[in-house]
């Protein structure tokens, strides 16, 4: 057991964390989301929702600049209540953060380093976060 590190990080989790270098993403997908399909690593946080994930993954995992964090876009563009709550996870600045068409973040979340698929079950609880520099 470690201190000081948020619970829902699993040392599986923390290793693929730690591998990932600058620019790297991982997506934190909603219990809906095909991460076994498409992703090449997977870890899954079935208790959990997608904006603890995100905020437990951003106590260890610095954002890169300017766009940190992607969302998958609604039907009618809107962005709905699950969306503002990982945004808000994520303590981006409104500048840090878009939206992608739901076959482009498909596409994007393929690429990725890591998926985390959550036990989310609000639709587009889904966010790509793009890895920064630990800096000293």
């Amino acid at each position: 057991m470690l201190t000081g590190i948020n619970p829902l990080l699993s040392g599986e989790l923390l290793l693929h964390l730690d591998a990932m270098g600058h620019s790297d993403s991982v997506v934190v997908a909603d219990a809906h989301f095909p991460a076994a399909r498409i992703g090449a690593r997977v870890v899954t946080l079935p208790g959990t929702s997608a904006p603890e994930a995100v905020a437990a993954i951003r106590t260890v995992l610095p954002l890169d600049e300017p766009r940190a964090l992607d969302l998958m876009r609604t039907a009618d563009g809107v962005v709905v209540a699950v969306q503002l709550a990982l945004i808000n996870a994520a303590g981006v600045e409104p500048e840090g953060w878009g939206t992608v068409e739901r076959q482009e973040f498909y596409h994007l979340a393929a690429a990725a380093f890591l998926i985390v698929r959550t036990g989310e079950t609000r639709p587009y609880g889904n966010a790509l976060l793009r890895k920064g520099l630990v800096t000293a």
